[in-house]
């Protein structure tokens, strides 16, 4: 996911990143909500995790697209030529791309619409995959994933083909990753098709090395949304007074990112005072792994089957592909 600066933001968007802020840091668990990592910079960290040679995910989906896009195109085009193609926080569409060009070589009759809370993102596409991928048929839009696709749905009424790949449904609980497919099965029609990328379970110190990168990129990361909050909403955060900590615990599969108090101290948000004791955390982010068993479950629990999966060479990623029931 690329949320959009709140200074790009209507007021109402900019609001809700306040409200959402500040119930975070009221909870008794302290929380922020991951969304929010993606300002202009955060952008630019992610793009250089990304690069880590610790960061696997991105590598491993990119070799299942560079060389299984043939097949999915087919797989796609089963029923029918023609249908949209919409994805879900596409980001560069740097592992999209590849299928978009299989499409596009055979000859199939879709429209692109990518869909990302950055509009960074969607402006970045919308320059740049014409130029890539001449005669692309393109419609990017900025906003949350269920709000657009349900304004997708308003277009036209072809059959939907939906991508969610980069191991962002990890940025979910397991229960909100079901509830999330749930919606999504709402929102298609029996025999549409939805692709998702899930980061499978493996050797624990691989899974921790990729979210504690030795470059720091990552912790970098993770106080850029401490950086954010204070420019756009005014806070006072010591940012060099909290310190990245991840975990991964291989029996549940979550890998989770938090902020350490390294002190006792007080933040100021407008009117709001938060205390922090030392030590006392801030959870950030959770990247939650997956059996392909587990991904089965999910499948069947949101009213999808799954159609096939796609694995890279080391089976550390899969993109499983899952159609909607009745």
């Amino acid at each position: 996911m690329f949320p959009l600066s709140t200074a790009q933001l209507p007021g109402r968007r900019s609001a809700t990143f306040y409200t959402d802020v500040v119930n975070g840091l009221r909870a008794d668990h302290k929380y922020l909500s991951s969304k929010y990592f993606y300002d202009e910079n955060g952008d630019k960290l992610f793009q250089q995790i990304m690069a880590c040679p610790e960061y696997y995910p991105t590598r491993c989906e990119l070799e299942i697209m560079q060389h299984q896009s043939g097949k999915m195109a087919r797989l796609f085009m089963e029923e029918s030529s023609d249908f949209d193609l919409v994805e879900l926080g596409p980001g560069d569409a740097t592992k999209s791309w590849f299928l978009l060009r299989e499409l596009q070589k055979d000859h199939a009759s879709f429209t692109y619409y990518p869909i990302d809370i950055s509009s960074n993102v969607i402006g970045w596409l919308e320059d740049k995959l014409p130029v890539t991928l001449p005669g692309i048929r393109l419609q990017g839009l900025n906003g949350e994933y269920l709000e657009q696709l349900h304004q997708v749905n308003t277009f036209s009424n072809k059959r939907k083909i939906v991508l969610f790949m980069g191991a962002n449904i990890g940025n979910m609980t397991v229960h909100q990753a079901t509830q999330f497919c749930r919606q999504l099965h709402e929102q298609m029609h029996p025999g549409d098709l939805l692709m998702i990328g899930f980061d499978l379970k493996k050797y624990p110190g691989t899974i921790l090395a990729a979210y504690n990168d030795k470059q720091g990129i990552t912790r970098a990361f993770n106080l850029n949304l401490l950086t954010r909050i204070n420019r756009e909403l005014g806070a006072d955060f010591d940012v060099e007074q909290f310190e990245h900590y991840p975990v991964y615990d291989p029996g549940t599969g979550s890998c989770k990112s938090y902020l350490i108090s390294r002190i006792q101290q007080e933040v100021h948000i407008g009117d709001n005072q938060f205390s922090f004791a030392e030590n006392e955390v801030i959870h950030m982010e959770i990247s939650q792994k997956y059996t392909l068993m587990e991904t089965e479950s999910m499948a069947a629990q949101a009213g999808f089957e799954p159609v096939d999966t796609f694995f890279d060479s080391k089976r550390w990623f899969a993109d499983v592909l899952w159609r909607r029931l009745a």
